[in-house]
């Protein structure tokens, strides 16, 4: 017979007994409380989350899940100074690479909510140099464009350009890149130069831009880029103030991205239709993910919900 099944069988005779030592283990236990917070958390109760995850902390201080966790659920709630704190002791923490980046990643995301790319800038940087020196070309490139996406969005137009430079140079130093990498690759660039261009008014190079990142999605080597199209032509059409074809463009876009759907809300804001606008500010918050995308919109929509 078989070692394994030998194993399993052993276990199945022992279940009842198993059960109840795993069930009184402190380790067992933890691990339990941390499914549940994580739950909750997703879920959007948050301040149950947080009470769990403290319940979790009171036990083990060291524990890198509890104070990452906990930042996650205190940045959704709004405690971004709290959530730094454990942020910074989760990077300390943590025992891997992978760990450690995903952590230096989420305090980067962290300072984004506050709206300070300066702050949260090195703690991306970070990530981006290890994934250079480990010769992971293509997961470095996307750190850039990470950091070249807060730079855009919190107002430095130039040093988004050279990030997002850096991370298309960055993803052609890959020796093992496929044709649909490459093609890629080139559509991110296009497509964030197309955005640069209308941040600074040039409409012609945006939709310059525009007609190579369309161009590369009917070529149809990354088919699930289709929605970024939709997204790149509601973003021009709004920062070139056509707010009603914006609005159509970007209803067409991902229903699940939180930016998407502020600007949409803001959108709306603009042609005078509050109820609109207000919804889509609500499905804003509807959003419980802790990434940039949402560290750009969630604070907005909570300010203009808060105005009305």
């Amino acid at each position: 017979m078989h070692t394994v099944r030998v194993f399993m069988l052993l276990v199945a005779a022992a279940a009842p007994a198993a059960a109840m030592v795993f069930a009184t283990s402190p380790v067992f236990a933890q691990s339990s409380v941390l499914s549940r917070a994580l739950r909750l958390d997703n879920s959007g109760q948050h301040d149950e989350a947080i009470a769990l995850y403290r319940q979790v902390l009171a036990g083990n201080a060291r524990s890198y899940e509890g104070h990452y966790g906990i930042a996650r659920a205190l940045d959704l709630k709004g405690s971004y100074s709290e959530a730094r704190e454990h942020f910074a002791k989760a990077i300390e923490l943590a025992t891997d690479d992978g760990s450690r980046d995903q952590a230096l990643r989420m305090m980067g995301v962290s300072w984004t909510f506050v709206g300070d790319a300066r702050q949260a800038t090195p703690f991306f940087k970070r990530v981006f140099d290890r994934r250079v020196a480990a010769g992971d070309f293509a997961g470095a490139a996307e750190e850039a464009n990470e950091i070249g996406r807060v730079l855009l969005e919190l107002g430095d137009v130039n040093g988004a350009q050279q990030w997002y430079r850096t991370g298309f140079d960055t993803a052609r130093r890959d020796v093992k890149q496929s044709a649909g990498d490459r093609d890629l690759a080139t559509l991110r660039w296009a497509h964030a130069q197309a955005r640069i261009a209308i941040r600074r008014g040039n409409r012609a190079e945006a939709q310059r831009q525009m007609t190579v990142v369309k161009s590369l999605v009917d070529k149809g080597a990354n088919p699930d880029q289709r929605v970024q199209y939709p997204y790149l032509a509601g973003y021009v059409a709004f920062y070139a103030k056509d707010y009603k074809r914006a609005v159509a463009e970007l209803r067409q876009a991902d229903q699940a991205d939180p930016f998407i759907l502020l600007l949409t809300a803001e959108s709306y804001d603009q042609l005078g239709d509050a109820s609109h606008a207000r919804d889509y500010y609500r499905k804003v918050l509807s959003s419980n993910s802790h990434a940039v995308n949402n560290a750009l919109a969630r604070p907005v929509a909570l300010r203009k919900l808060g105005s009305r």
